[in-house]
């Protein structure tokens, strides 16, 4: 048996930048054992498997489907970038004929709609709430060393820890962080944090004007490091908007891929993310 394989860029304009995500749409379900080994074996941040939840439409005509995402070790409850890959594979590869898809996910349903070169996703917003700095000292030490920091920040329902570098700190500071990721590990078990972001104010004035930049680490979950995470941005959108005071922001995740997002925060507390993608491979997968 083969399933169809697609691995998208997402994220970006640029082929090999923003985020490669693998998606698998399928006629069937599968055993969920097998989306997990094929998740491992494409190796990837998030594979993501579409399947159909009415049984007589196809992946043309149909507007709502099932979306389960998982890394090379574990599921996991929300993922932008391969949501947004996976709406890029309906709209394009499958000539999708709906001007809205829904997809109903572990974080409920998440309505994908094309926007000129790309996709707007309609996202939960994950206010974060301010912590203590020192009940998270190891983990900010193994991440930023002896650089300053001015906010430690937590959203408790996705389990991500938001560190703020100092306005004082150049974006090469956050840039250059050499982060190992299993000193992250074994700095932080007790299973409050399982994803780490880094951000610090951005330069609005300098084009194409971000407001803010990041990086996102989840070795809790199998990525050591995440190029472009749009989950992240659910809680950096929250952030990012009390302390700037803006709901429509562009954002700049700066791994070493990188990749753009624009943000738009929601009076009804959700928050739209765009996003451009590029398809890399198209092909099978025997199982």
């Amino acid at each position: 048996m083969e399933i169809p394989v697609y691995t998208i860029d997402a994220f970006t304009n640029l082929l090999y930048k923003g985020n490669p995500a693998a998606i698998c749409p399928l006629m069937h379900e599968l055993r969920d054992d097998l989306y997990q080994s094929i998740a491992a074996e494409m190796n990837l941040s998030e594979t993501a498997f579409i399947t159909r939840i009415n049984p007589s439409d196809n992946f043309t005509t149909g507007s709502r489907f099932r979306l389960r995402w998982f890394t090379p070790t574990t599921e996991v409850n929300l993922c932008g970038h391969a949501t947004l890959a996976s709406a890029a594979v309906l709209f394009k590869h499958k000539k999708n004929v709906n001007p809205k898809l829904v997809f109903e996910t572990r974080s409920g349903d998440l309505a994908v709609v094309q926007q000129g070169e790309g996709y707007v996703m309609d996202f939960p917003l994950n206010p974060p709430t301010q912590e203590d700095a020192n009940d998270f000292r190891d983990l900010i030490k193994a991440a930023v060393g002896n650089h300053p920091i001015q906010d430690v920040y937590l959203s408790a329902n996705t389990k991500k820890l938001m560190v703020r570098l100092a306005d004082s700190c150049d974006r090469s500071v956050l840039t250059s962080l050499k982060v190992d990721p299993v000193a992250l590990q074994s700095s932080e078990k007790s299973g409050r944090v399982k994803g780490l972001i880094l951000t610090m104010k951005g330069s609005p004035d300098n084009q194409p004007g971000y407001d803010f930049y990041s990086r996102y680490f989840a070795p809790w979950n199998g990525i050591p490091e995440d190029p472009v995470t749009g989950s992240a941005h659910t809680v950096l959108g929250s952030y990012w908007f009390e302390k700037l005071g803006k709901k429509k922001m562009l954002a700049y995740q700066c791994s070493s891929r990188g990749g753009e997002l624009e943000l738009e925060v929601r009076d009804d507390g959700r928050i739209n993310i765009f996003g451009e993608t590029v398809t890399v491979l198209q092909g099978t997968i025997t199982l």
